[in-house]
């Protein structure tokens, strides 16, 4: 085929020349297919379901209520000054839910995808992707659920009359872009790795609830320091929990929302890179496995 034939193709898909690659321009050639993955997604995940949209609702709220009766009400975890202890779980559980989305969602893109992936070309990394975008939706339903229930605790009750929204409220698109980030990139490398080891995919989930436990989302990190100088818990086990960035999070967004907790500038920045490196990694993985997972898949 001579240069003049080849001019005449409007688009030539030929092999990545780098692992660490993401075409943006391709990405938003490709943005209505981005959108109508997002819109499959939303509208397929409770499809057939007698509830619906409502277990966007249900379940953060059944899970702040069994959290509250066995961590403040059995075990008697104090959750600060003024803040319910409802509140407080809640406020946890939904920046944690988008995340654990996020990450399980995108754990099993090529598995899931296998058969789109096998006939048709696209940007491959639009899929996860479109999962984070979509649990987007999901993370605003239930972040104004909150917001309800923290009015009507400000309103109706005297419980909570001391929390208060304060100005690092400012800072939420950057927890929502790092939660995005961990989750987009564990997600990433997990489904790379799941084309050859299939074993990983029946430990997300499981793995995903144990980390829940390592993220301060039912308790609050100062609970964690006292158990350490008291020597209830070893000093790693500590550490393990304090330097995770989803600790860091959970515990900005309560103190964003409620004034509790200690805010870190530090934390926060050490969160961020740690997101950025872990998305920047399954990116690298994700395009690498790209190559040849239709062959192992």
């Amino acid at each position: 085929m001579n240069k003049h034939e080849t001019d005449d193709w409007l688009y030539t898909i030929s092999p990545r020349k780098g692992v660490l690659n993401l075409n943006f321009k391709e990405i938003w050639a490709y943005r209505d297919l981005l959108l109508l993955f997002v819109k499959r997604d939303v509208i397929t995940l409770y499809k057939q379901t007698i509830l619906g949209p409502l277990w966007y609702f249900i379940q953060p709220l059944f899970t702040s209520v069994i959290f509250t009766l066995v961590f403040n009400n059995i075990a008697e975890i104090k959750t600060g000054d003024g803040v319910p202890p409802f509140l407080f779980n809640l406020a946890g559980i939904s920046a944690w839910n988008y995340f654990s989305a996020c990450l399980n969602g995108t754990s099993d893109t090529f598995k899931k995808n296998q058969g789109i992936f096998g006939k048709v070309y696209f940007p491959r990394v639009i899929m996860p992707m479109s999962t984070v975008v979509s649990n987007l939706i999901q993370f605003g339903i239930q972040f104004l659920v909150f917001i309800c229930f923290y009015l009507y605790f400000v309103f109706f009750t005297d419980a909570a009359l001391q929390t208060t929204i304060n100005s690092t409220v400012l800072l939420l698109p950057v927890l929502v872009c790092i939660m995005a980030l961990l989750g987009l990139g564990f997600g990433m490398i997990i489904s790379s790795m799941t084309t050859k080891y299939r074993d990983l995919s029946f430990l997300v989930t499981f793995g995903v609830q144990l980390l829940m436990y390592g993220s301060a989302v039912m308790y609050p990190l100062s609970l964690i320091e006292t158990k350490v100088i008291e020597g209830t818990i070893p000093e790693w086990v500590g550490h393990l929990i304090s330097y995770n960035p989803m600790t860091t999070v959970i515990e900005l967004f309560r103190h964003m929302m409620l004034n509790v907790g200690d805010f870190s500038v530090g934390k926060l920045i050490y969160a961020a890179f740690v997101s950025i490196a872990v998305f920047l990694l399954g990116l690298i993985v994700f395009n690498k496995t790209e190559r040849q997972f239709i062959d192992t898949v």
